[in-house]
Order: C-alpha cells, then structure tokens, then sequence
C-alpha cells in the first residue's frame, strides 16, 4: 500500500512537468521548421555567397552538443536579450534543430525534378513564386517521413533544458529521486511518461503524412 501510495505520488509530481515538456517540444519544432526551411531553400536556390551560410550554419551546429548550444543561448546570448529559462532552452533545441532538418529539406528540394521549377517560370511565375506554390508543398511530402524521426528526437533531447533549470519531466524526476532516495521509481515514471509521448507523437505523425500523401 506504501509504494502505491508513493508511485502515485511520485507521478502527480512528474506529470506537473508535462505540460512543460510539450511546450519546449513545440516550440523548439516550430522554430527548427523555420530555419531547416529557409537554409534549405538558400543552399539549394540562394546565391552563392547565401549556400555558403547556409551551409556553415548546418555543418557547425550538427557538430556542436546540443547542450553546449543551450548554455551559450542561456548564459552569453541571454545577458544582452532577457530570455527565461524556458525560452532559452527552446529556442537553443530549435536552433540546433533545425540544422538537422536543413539537409533533410535539402534532399527533399533537390528530388523534385528540376522541371517542375522550369515549367513554372515558362508560365510566368518569379522564381520565389515557383519556390512557394510548385516546389514547396512537392519537398515538404517528401520531406515528411525523416521530419518526422527527427521531431522524436526533439521531445527526446527537451531533457537537455533541465540544465538551466527548466522543470520539466526530467527534472522533476531527478528533485523527487533526491527527496524519497528512490531512483528507481522516479525515473522509471519518467520512462513511462517518455514512451507514451513518443508513441502519440509517432501516431500523430503517421496521421499528418497519410493525410498529406491523400491530398496531394
């Protein structure tokens, strides 16, 4: 009766960093989306000296630890802009993400056949309009599949925020193993809570791509 009482207690603890969890998730995907977006299209369509930032961007963060972009974010960047803990910690998760989901987009840009682009501008269109109508929504299909790998890899790595001190599920199970000493059960709730997102995360995924598939 004690460790059920104690499992429970120790999930209502946990599970105050869910929401937490989900919020630094969706933030650091949406911001990840933007800039693998907009370096994709520079490295594949921009200038040369435009490819040539993109690039650096890419190459450089994917080499970096995340966790090492969250503490630059939080205490360099962060004494010139006020950022909060959370803020930070998102925005330094999309900011990495973002590299990955370059050369994912990247790849999808350069599968659509070039004559598509070609056709577009027979007809009139600027280069930008193609880009946005013709070649987009073809690269953002194809593209769906490893987005959606590298967008269970996000909700893995919001562990990282823990760091400067963003309770989510993370640190709320290290603060209750280090008040009840019981290790064991406060990170085996937190397994259990990181399991089922991953798994509704895939769900959702899988629905968004078959929907896409049909539309298009």
């Amino acid at each position: 009766m004690d460790f059920l009482q104690d499992l429970i207690a120790t999930l209502n603890f946990i599970l105050q960093g869910l929401w937490v969890t989900i919020g630094v998730t969706l933030l650091a995907l949406t911001v990840g989306l933007i800039f693998g977006v907009a370096m994709a299209m520079l490295r594949v369509y921009g200038n040369r000296f435009l490819r040539q930032v993109a690039t650096v961007y890419s190459v450089i963060v994917r080499a970096v630890p995340v966790i090492v972009i969250i503490f630059i974010l939080y205490f360099v960047i962060a004494r010139f802009v006020n950022l909060s803990p959370f803020l930070a910690g998102s925005l330094a998760l999309g900011f990495a993400s973002g590299a990955y989901k370059t050369e994912i987009f990247r790849g999808a840009f350069q599968a659509v056949p070039p004559g598509q682009m070609v056709a577009a501008r027979a007809i009139g269109m600027s280069r930008l309009q193609a880009i946005q109508s013709i070649i987009l929504p073809q690269a953002v299909r194809l593209a769906l599949p490893a987005w959606g790998n590298e967008a269970t890899l996000v909700l893995k790595d919001s562990t990282l925020v823990f760091v400067v001190g963003v309770p989510e599920i993370f640190r709320r199970a290290q603060q209750i193993s280090a008040r009840t000493l019981e290790p064991f059960m406060a990170f085996g709730a937190a397994l259990l809570l990181y399991l089922i997102l991953t798994m509704i995360a895939t769900q959702i995924l899988q629905w968004i791509e078959r929907r896409y598939r049909l539309q298009m």
